[in-house]
């Protein structure tokens, strides 16, 4: 268990590199991230009634689909690649955090075989999100957003990426559920993850998942594996969150985000508290392990994901005010929020 997590299964990044290494962190980041090496399912239509079908998305939303190439001046000097997709047509390009993490060059390539550098305007790694800048000669195809708090299970759902550097492959599938957490590259919880069973592969990271009408309601980030391939149980990060962070990345080139100071499990009708950091913020408000927190700001608390969304809704600076139980008895507890530590 980490902050605002609970440990539910392995995941991979879905990148791909010519040496995979293991990275440090909590449980899940046991997983070998996967960086596709730079040298080198779903029918024809989806079933929803009056939905586009798998070659219609394809054929609107493939050119602004990108393949984002990373390279490292350091040590070994590490090229791998994922994917991505334009945002705007003036140049702005969405991928994971971890398809660039700790590069030196970055470039970006289309689907007319041009490539471009990019700059990395920002990047937020609790959300594993990168924004990304080029500058075109002329304006690029940019893929609109949609709305993942509309989407319901079953939803049927496109990916497009570059799988083992196979660039721009389709693949199709459903939403298989929603509201997972996942791990993002800092060890904190990314919330309202999308699950599909669409195929995601080595290279697919930061590539887009599309609804039925071609608009991105995600972007693919993780694989749950054992052996590294798909078996069909992916994870995107939600578009409502990616709108959120590029708009504060384009103003700011950071995200500022809220930070209560504890770990803690879903027990006994809550969020049980398991550890309270040292100086942090509930440690100071008085917070103590062993309690249950049973509602935020007066909104019931059932399960360590809610009270995640509760936090994660704040601004460092603001107060959240904590229902909180232990044996037997009830208080509240006002914490003042910190700043979320790099």
């Amino acid at each position: 268990m980490s902050e605002y997590f609970q440990q539910e299964t392995r995941v991979q990044p879905v990148i791909q590199d010519p040496q995979p290494r293991r990275r440090a962190g909590g449980a899940l980041r046991r997983a070998v991230p996967l960086l596709a090496a730079a040298a080198g399912g779903g029918g024809n239509t989806l079933a929803r009634s009056g939905s586009l079908s798998v070659q219609e998305i394809y054929r609107r939303s493939a050119a602004g689909v990108v393949k984002v190439t990373a390279g490292s001046s350091g040590a070994g000097g590490r090229l791998g690649f994922g994917s991505g997709f334009v945002t705007d047509a003036d140049g702005y390009i969405v991928t994971n955090y971890h398809v660039v993490e700790d590069s030196s060059t970055v470039s970006v390539g289309f689907d007319d075989d041009s490539e471009l550098s990019a700059t990395v305007v920002g990047t937020d790694p609790s959300t594993d999100l990168a924004l990304l800048k080029v500058e075109p000669e002329q304006p690029l195809t940019a893929l609109p957003l949609g709305d993942s708090n509309a989407l319901t299970v079953g939803d049927d759902v496109v990916a497009i990426g570059n799988p083992f550097g196979l660039e721009r492959t389709v693949t199709a599938g459903i939403v298989s559920a929603l509201g997972r957490r996942i791990q993002a590259p800092d060890s904190f919880g990314i919330e309202d993850a999308i699950q599909t069973d669409a195929a995601l592969n080595s290279g697919n990271s930061g590539g887009p998942l599309l609804d039925a009408s071609a608009r991105v309601i995600g972007v693919n980030s993780q694989i749950a594996s054992e052996n590294g391939g798909n078996v069909g149980i992916g994870y995107a990060v939600p578009v409502n969150t990616v709108r959120d962070v590029v708009r504060e990345l384009k103003a700011d080139g950071k995200v500022e985000r809220a930070y209560l100071g504890i770990r803690m499990e879903t027990a006994d009708g809550g969020a049980r508290v398991t550890e309270v950091r040292d100086s942090s913020p509930a440690e100071r408000a008085g917070v103590e392990r062993g309690q249950v927190v049973l509602a935020a700001d007066g909104e019931a608390i059932a399960t360590v994901e809610e009270l995640g969304s509760a936090v994660a809704a704040k601004k460092p600076g603001d107060t959240l005010t904590l229902r909180v139980r232990r044996d037997g008895s009830t208080e509240n507890i006002t914490v003042t929020l910190g700043e979320r530590p790099s």
